[in-house]
C-alpha cells in the first residue's frame, strides 16, 4: 500500500498537478523517492525498497526518464546490499562523475539509529555508464549518522551534513554530524558534531549559485520544530544569518531545497505526521532578513 509519487508544479498556474504513481511494489514497502535532473537531461528517479520488517533489509533502486519525467524506464536495482538507502540528490562533481549520497544502517530496531549506522556514496561516471554505481567512501561516526547531504567547496573539498544517530528519546547532546572529504569523495574524515541540534531527523544542505551555503534543519535537539534555515556566506567557516521556515505543535521534517534559475530557494517539507507535503518559496534576501548569529562552521562545535 506504498508507493513513489510524483506531481509537477505550474509556474503559470502556481499550482501542483494530481499526484501520479511512479514507483510500486506489490509486495514489498517502497519510499524515500529521490528524483534528480542530471546535467544531459536525463531524470533519475531513486528510491528504497524494504524487502523485510526493518530498515535494515532495504535496497535502493532506480527508475530513469528520457522525456522530462513524463514516462520511466523499468527499475532496477542500484545496490545488492541489504540496509542500504538512499535520501539526498546527487551531487555532480568537477569530474563530471555523480556522487550519490546514501546510508547504510543495520539492526532489526525501527526507533533506533546503532553506531555502526555509516553514511557512504556512490559513484557514476555518465562516460562509462556500464560499470553502474560504485561505491565511494563512507563516514563514520561515535554514535552513528545516516542520510548525508553534501556540497562541494572546491575542486577537492566536499562537505556532507548528516543526520544522527541515536533515537527519539530526549537527549543533551543531540547535534548535525559533519564530515569532509579532501580527495573527491574518495575518503572521509570521522563526523564530527557541529554546533546544530539535531532531533534525529532529515537535513538538507546545497551551495547557491553565489556559493553562499544554506542549511535546512530542525533547530532543536528533541523535537522536529521549527523548521529553520541557516545561511554561510564565507564558505561555511561561519555561519550568520538563520530564519524559521516553519513553526508550530507539528512535526516539520524531511526537507529537500533546490534553487532555480531565476534564483528563487524551494525547499519541499512534511508536516501532520507525514500526511502532508509543504512547499516553501523565498530568496536569500529573505534569510538575511532573520537573526543574525555567529555560529562556527568546519565541524566545530563550542
Amino acid at each position: 500500500n506504498t508507493g513513489v509519487f510524483g506531481a509537477r508544479w505550474s509556474k503559470r498556474t502556481r499550482a501542483w498537478s494530481a499526484p501520479r504513481l511512479i514507483a510500486h511494489d506489490p509486495f514489498r514497502s517502497v519510499g524515500n523517492g529521490v528524483i534528480w535532473q542530471a546535467p544531459n537531461g536525463t531524470v533519475w528517479l531513486f528510491y528504497v525498497v524494504r524487502w523485510g520488517n526493518t530498515w535494515s533489509s532495504s535496497r535502493i533502486q532506480a527508475k530513469v526518464s528520457l522525456d522530462g519525467a513524463r514516462t520511466w524506464s523499468d527499475s532496477f536495482v542500484v545496490t545488492e546490499e541489504p540496509g542500504t538507502m538512499v535520501r539526498g540528490r546527487p551531487l555532480v562533481l568537477d569530474t563530471g562523475e555523480y556522487l550519490l549520497p546514501i546510508y547504510h544502517e543495520t539492526g532489526h530496531n525501527p526507533e533506533w539509529v546503532g553506531a555502526d549506522s555509516t553514511s557512504r556514496f556512490l559513484r557514476f561516471d555518465p562516460r562509462s555508464p556500464q560499470k553502474g554505481w560504485m561505491p565511494s567512501g563512507e563516514i563514520v561516526s561515535k554514535k552513528g549518522n545516516i542520510q548525508p547531504a553534501v556540497i562541494q567547496l572546491d575542486h577537492d573539498t566536499l562537505v556532507a551534513y548528516c543526520r544522527r544517530g541515536g533515537g527519539y528519546e530526549p537527549v543533551t547532546d543531540g547535534y548535525i554530524v559533519r564530515s569532509a572529504s579532501h580527495d573527491g569523495g574518495h575518503t572521509w574524515e570521522e563526523g564530527r558534531d557541529t554546533p546544530f541540534p539535531n532531533p534525529n531527523a532529515a537535513v538538507d544542505l546545497i551551495r547557491l549559485r553565489n556559493g553562499h551555503i544554506l542549511l535546512i534543519y530542525n533547530d532543536n535537539m528533541n523535537d522536529r520544530t521549527p523548521l529553520t534555515v541557516a545561511l554561510s556566506t564565507d564558505g561555511e567557516r561561519t555561519w550568520t544569518y538563520r530564519r524559521n521556515l516553519a513553526t508550530g505543535p507539528y512535526d516539520y521534517a524531511y526537507p529537500f531545497a533546490i534553487q532555480t534559475r531565476d534564483g528563487k530557494i524551494h525547499v519541499v517539507y512534511t508536516s501532520h505526521e507525514r500526511t502532508m507535503v509543504n512547499h516553501a518559496v523565498f530568496d536569500e534576501e529573505w534569510v538575511l532578513g532573520g537573526e543574525h548569529i555567529n555560529l562556527p562552521g568546519a565541524g566545530e562545535r563550542k
